[in-house]
């Protein structure tokens, strides 16, 4: 593992600076310590904060300048919301092949008579509308087959709005059900009551959802198993999902929200503004976890704080395993291991109040080619976890913990130390990395041993560390 040599340009301000907050809060000395215990400034900071509140002005005061100085010598000056225009996320350009012979609905009452009458092949297109659902799920309890899914479809990108005023949207209980190119939207106006847009339950296998614009739900998409039945083998390909405000609820906020299913695949999304302001106040913008296995997060986007900047609380970008599952709700009713041989490769990771990517109770697990930017780094937690790290450029730490077990390959990393010190070497390799410029200053840091892993941008194996060679492959062009 490398780490990245850092920039003494503008050193001595920072020193001081980050000497002016550790003695504020009294930890002058103790930087050792504060590196052992794996504590980042952005971490410590509200403890700070709370810690002093309730005294005298003085200590008030200095609280709040010691808070504030930890938060900005880690994450920086905050930086206008990124607009990345991403060949990333849903796209203008239609997913799917249009087949003839399909069921046209143009009502919220045709969709659901549709979608209980579907057989397998059909393709259910919805016309250009607004379609509006309260009280009840839409379940999609009929089966399609393999190579006659049952599709759900908006023939044009941005032409159907489907609005939710419920619990869930729809539920799909029955294998080989596809939904493509569609608007989602929870219009609650409680926000614990607009939990999923997708509950995808029990024999819901071979699900996909394809090229959908989410927003404003608690789990996007909420994934478990029923009974004994278990949804295996889905997909959740170049969607966006993201929430327009902070989610008031104390319920979990995870906009793909897995649980003891196997053999799935993330891929090529956007992922953002999860934020969860009451219970504990963590987030994730994606796990996997209940005693599944082989799940995979590839060439994602997770941005955890774009345009809900400042919150409090702590988001967690990609995990498996997450926060952990209660027996009754594990596959093998034990969850002895959360995840057994996930993949978490080629994903951008960046503007996290807590770790990029996390592994809890997660065996056999892969970290490959990732980039992490304005997070806390890598975290790998109990001695049920295993992982094989590869490849990752980290603008922060790879740490374990309570007796897991890491194989380290080639990684560039920084010690935690550095964001004592507002220094970020790896944050300093990109132009503008807060506002979304990831194109490199100068020549990209080159992996040993020649082109190795997937690029995020679909450019084939990458020769740099990180995810990417060149993110400008990333972009539209104009």
């Amino acid at each position: 593992m490398k780490r990245v040599r850092s920039s003494r340009t503008g050193r001595g301000r920072r020193l001081l600076l980050a000497c002016a907050a550790l003695a504020a809060v009294g930890l002058v000395g103790a930087a050792v310590t504060i590196e052992q215990l794996g504590i980042a400034p952005r971490t410590l900071a509200p403890y700070v904060a709370k810690r002093s509140s309730g005294h005298n002005p003085t200590i008030v005061g200095l609280g709040r300048f010691a808070s504030e100085t930890l938060v900005a010598l880690d994450r920086g000056t905050p930086a206008m919301p990124a607009d990345l225009a991403l060949m990333l996320g849903a796209q203008a350009q239609p997913a799917g092949t249009s087949r003839p012979g399909g069921v046209l609905v143009a009502t919220p009452d045709e969709l659901r008579a549709a979608i209980a009458n579907a057989q397998p092949g059909e393709v259910i297109t919805l016309l250009p509308g607004t379609y509006r659902f309260k009280e009840r799920a839409i379940d999609a309890n009929r089966p399609g087959r393999d190579g006659a899914p049952i599709v759900v479809r908006a023939a044009r990108p941005g032409s159907v709005q489907v609005e939710f005023e419920q619990v869930e949207g729809f539920r799909v209980s029955a294998p080989w059900w596809r939904f493509e190119n569609l608007e989602i939207r929870g219009v609650c106006s409680d926000d614990t009551y607009c939990e999923h847009a997708f509950h995808v339950v029990g024999a819901g296998r071979h699900f996909a959802a394809v090229n959908n614009k989410i927003a404003d739900f608690n789990a996007h998409f909420k994934i478990n198993g029923g009974g004994e039945d278990f949804p295996d083998d889905g997909l959740i390909e170049s969607n966006t999902l993201y929430n327009t405000r902070a989610r008031k609820t104390a319920n979990p906020v995870v906009p793909i929200d897995l649980v003891a299913a196997s053999r799935w695949t993330v891929r090529t999304n956007v992922i953002k503004d999860f934020v969860k302001l009451e219970g504990n106040q963590v987030s994730y913008g994606g796990f996997a976890k209940g005693a599944g296995s082989a799940n995979v997060f590839e060439r994602n986007l997770v941005w955890c704080e774009d345009k809900l900047r400042g919150q409090p609380g702590q988001r967690v970008g990609l995990s498996l395993g997450g926060g952990a599952t209660g027996a009754e709700w594990c596959r093998d009713r034990k969850c002895i291991t959360e995840q057994q041989g996930g993949v978490i490769r080629a994903n951008l990771v960046a503007s996290c109040s807590d770790v990029g990517v996390y592994l809890n109770s997660a065996a056999d697990s892969r970290v490959e080619d990732n980039t992490l930017v304005d997070t806390t780094g890598i975290d790998v937690r109990f001695a049920t976890s295993s992982a094989r790290l590869d490849g990752n450029l980290v603008d922060g730490p790879i740490r374990t913990r309570d007796g897991a077990l890491l194989h380290l390959g080639d990684d560039r990393t920084v010690p935690l130390w550095h964001a004592y010190l507002g220094d970020h070497p790896v944050r300093a390799l990109f132009r503008a990395p807060l506002e979304g410029d990831f194109s490199w200053k100068e020549e990209a840091p080159q992996r040993e041993g020649g082109r190795k892993g997937l690029d995020l941008c679909g450019a084939g194996p990458v020769r740099a560390y990180g995810a990417f060679d060149d993110f400008a492959a990333c972009r539209h062009r104009p």
